[in-house]
Order: C-alpha cells, then structure tokens, then sequence
C-alpha cells in the first residue's frame, strides 16, 4: 500500500457496500460488498464484505480511519408534529429530511385521536415536535406534548418548537416517562429557517439510540464509528463538492439524483433565489442544503407507480420502443422479483425509461415553481420552492445509472422542459455520474479529511456521453423483442 487509507462502509437495506480509499493519492483501493444481514447478525454481511475486499486487495491495510453511514432496516422512520401545514410542519419536514430520516408522515394543529392511531400505527423511531415561533402560540405544542405523554409510545422525542413552551413541553413528556430532547426552534420567527440545530439532535438519537435499536452496535469491532444516516453522508459529499474544502473552491450550486429500487432521493445545493427581479419569493424559505425523498418512485417496489406518474403505459411504451402489452408483461417480472437486473435489450431499454421518468418526476417536485397570482395591485409572477435553473452540474448515483446504458438520456430527465414552463429544473446542466458510489464515502471522509475527500469524489465523476442527451424521447428506443 502507497500511503494511510480509510476503511468506508454503508450498511444498506440490501448490501453492506465497503470503499477503502488511499488518502494520500486521493485514489479508490478497492471496493467489497456482501449481503446485508442486519435483520440477523449484521457481522455476517460484514465479514462478508471484508472477505470481497481483501480478496482484491490481496491484503487488508491499517485503515487510519474506519467510517460508517447506515440505511439498514428500512432507514430512520420519523413523524414530525408541527403548528401550520405550512409553516412550522413544513420546517420540521425540512429538518427530519436533512437529517436523514425516512418520513413517514407529519401532522399539523392539535393531534386528534385518530391522528395518534397513525403515529401508533407508524412506530417511529423519533418524533420530531414543532410548533409556534418563538413567543407565539404555546398552546398547541403543549397540548401536542401531552397527548404524546399519554401514548405508549416509546420513541425518543424531539421538542424544537417556540422556545417559551419548550419546558413545559419538555417537563410534561419527562413527567410520562419519554426520552425527549430540547433543541432550537426550527422556526424561530415567521419567514425564518434554522433547522441546523433539530437535525444536529436527530443526528444525536441516531447515534446513541437507534444504532442500537437496528443491531449495528454488533459491528463495533469493524469500525470506530457509525457517524450518520447514509443519506446525511450523501448530502455532506454533495455539500463539500459545491463548495469546495476551505481555501478552494468548488462546482459551485448543484444537484444529485439517487435513484434505488425503493426511493428516488434528491439533493440540491444552492441558495435557489429568484433569478429574476420581477418574480416574488413566496412561502418559506428553503434549507440552502435540500433533501427530497419520493417513496413512490423506487425502480422495482414502486415501477407501478412511476408509470402511473409519467402519464400511463402507453406513455412509458412509446420512450421504451415497447407494447402497452410488454409493458404490462415486464411490470410482473419486477413484481414477482424486486431483485430483478434487467436481462435483454427490451428490458434494459424499459429500465431505463422508468429511471428517466423516476428522475424527471422526483426533481420536478424538489425543484420550485413559478406561476402568475393574482393579487389587488394586479398579476404578479411567484416562486414557491428554489429556482435550480442556473445549476450548472447534475450528479447521478445509484444501480439504473451505473450498472444500466443510457445514462445521458436517463439524467436528461431532470432538464427544465418547454412542457412544463412553471418548473425550475436545470436549464443546461454538466451531467457527471459517481459511477463506483463512492458519495457516501466522501460524505463520511468529509469530516476527519475534507481536501482528500474533495479530491477522492471529484476524481470519481464522470461525464456521461452527450451523443443522444437533447435528442429526445426516441434516443431510448430500441427492439424491445
């Protein structure tokens, strides 16, 4: 070995994937993967892994550090409770995405019977409870906390509401038994955003508690520490690549689709401003670092849904040069198994028409809109959500852009389009793809080696071919027989 190396690990729902990585060339070692087994005894998948990597490598080296990130078990299921649909619920939204977790719903205003029946019905690992700003209304986060306290819930709960009824809120939950966290307000005056504080906290429970609760205390001995959430590793590679280590700079604003087999995550970087003077910010403002995830948009429990989406299967037929009839027959293949790599020509241009309809759908709902409101002084163009047209670069992970063809023509989907003149996608990105999924890694490196790790991922983007992006829907047809 030429120089110190780290050891990098994401124990996945389906794979527990390593990357070691040689920090003083800023280079990739090599990679090992084994099947995940934290249902059981998560160590099986390691050594498995281990087993893979060492058998390129020849030998193991000496990691100087050892890193993990964790999606196992189905990631973090969180509720966030708030005040406003769209106010304080939609900060804690904002917070528990950033943070990682897998949101399974949110509520606003007091929680009725029936809502606490779906909170039950969810069992969370966290609970996430907004409400009011700082000074304003403290009667609905209280009365929130003590319905909470009468549950059976055993969740630890976090309390990042209006600063005045934090105590009490925090007193009645101590009262009833709860393992609750007091953190700042997630909205701590109308318009204004500081989440960084409740995504700190959520960071903090999965570290101490659910670490445990998922069994991954039982690799202990592979690694020095389970650092955060695999999608929190993901944005903090996203966030050091646009803005370079300290003292260099760089890509600048950007954007990174994760497409899976469950869900169709989406990243952006950028302030996401109104990039012309007449349009009007309105609603609030977005986390400068945005997380989206699309739970009906995964390429194999979801490929229904994503059709559905798109505009049909005859929608779907025509961009993957099939039958309506094919399109029904391939749709029983991946539902009778979820594990299905596409085999065949057919197959492979029908995967990647679902990732190309998965990727424009998804990064149309993280991107914001614009559209002409009538007001009393006369019509006026407003923005909802972030204005990502000038993002210069578009990052895509995950197996339909690695391992699939294609990939120019599956990224495409996140390009602004004359269809759809309101949507704030890219207008004309760079389309790069993290062809080894190596994101998570530099996110988990990003903390103890920020330059190497700037270096590692920048070197791992490739530029996919331009040949066919622009050419529309017909560049993914092909004999599907």
């Amino acid at each position: 070995m030429s120089g110190p190396a780290a050891l990098l690990i994401d124990f996945g729902s389906t794979y527990t994937k390593l990357r070691a990585v040689d920090l003083k060339n800023r280079t990739l070692l090599g990679s090992g993967q084994g099947p995940s087994t934290v249902t059981s005894d998560i160590t099986i998948g390691m050594r498995t892994a281990l087993g893979d990597l060492e058998e390129q490598l020849g030998r193991l080296p000496d990691f100087r550090y050892r890193l993990a990130s964790s999606s196992a078990a189905g990631g973090l299921k969180m509720v966030t409770v708030g005040l406003v649909r769209e106010l304080t619920a939609e900060a804690a939204r904002f917070a528990a995405l950033g943070a990682g977790a897998r949101l399974v719903d949110t509520f606003a205003y007091q929680l009725s019977k029936r809502d606490m029946a779906r909170i039950t019905g969810h069992d969370p690992d966290i609970i996430l409870l907004a409400g009011g700003t700082d000074g304003g209304n403290s009667e609905v986060i209280v009365n929130n906390a003590q319905t909470l306290a009468a549950s059976g819930l055993t969740c630890p709960i976090i309390v990042a509401g209006n600063r005045s009824a934090a105590d009490d809120a925090e007193e009645i939950l101590k009262h009833a038994g709860k393992d609750v966290r007091v953190t700042g307000n997630v909205m701590p005056a109308l318009g204004t955003l500081e989440i960084e504080p409740a995504r700190a906290a959520i960071r903090d429970v999965f570290i101490a508690r659910i670490v445990h609760a998922k069994g991954l205390d039982r690799a202990h001995d592979f690694f020095d520490a389970l650092a955060m959430p695999t999608p929190v590793a993901v944005l903090e590679a996203a966030r050091l690549l646009s803005d370079g280590p300290h003292g260099r700079g760089g890509l600048g604003p950007l954007l990174v689709v994760d497409i899976g087999g469950a869900t169709t995550d989406v990243y952006s970087v950028a302030s996401g401003e109104p990039t012309e003077g007449r349009i009007l910010q309105h609603g609030l403002p977005e986390p400068f670092a945005k997380r989206t995830v699309e739970g009906d948009l995964g390429m194999r429990h979801n490929a229904g849904e994503i059709i559905e989406a798109a505009g049909g299967r005859d929608a779907v037929a025509a961009l993957a040069g099939a039958t309506p009839a094919e399109v029904d027959v391939l749709l029983e293949r991946i539902a009778a198994d979820v594990e299905r790599l596409p085999e065949g020509e057919g197959e492979r241009a029908f995967d990647a028409a679902l990732a190309q309809c998965a990727i424009r759908i998804a990064v149309t709902r993280h991107a914001g809109t614009v559209e002409i409101v009538h007001t009393v002084s006369g019509p006026v163009a407003a923005q909802r959500g972030k204005d990502l047209s000038p993002v210069a670069t578009v990052i895509g992970t995950g197996g339909a852009l690695v391992y699939g063809r294609n990939a120019s023509s599956i990224l495409s989907g996140c390009r602004f389009s004359e269809d759809e003149p309101g949507s704030l996608r890219p207008r004309d990105p760079a389309l790069l793809v993290d062809n080894n999924y190596l994101l998570y890694a530099a996110g988990l490196l990003a903390e103890v080696e920020p330059e190497a790790a700037f270096d590692f991922a920048r070197a791992s983007l490739e530029p996919v071919s331009e040949q066919s992006v622009k050419g529309g829907e017909n560049e993914l047809r092909v004999t599907s027989g």
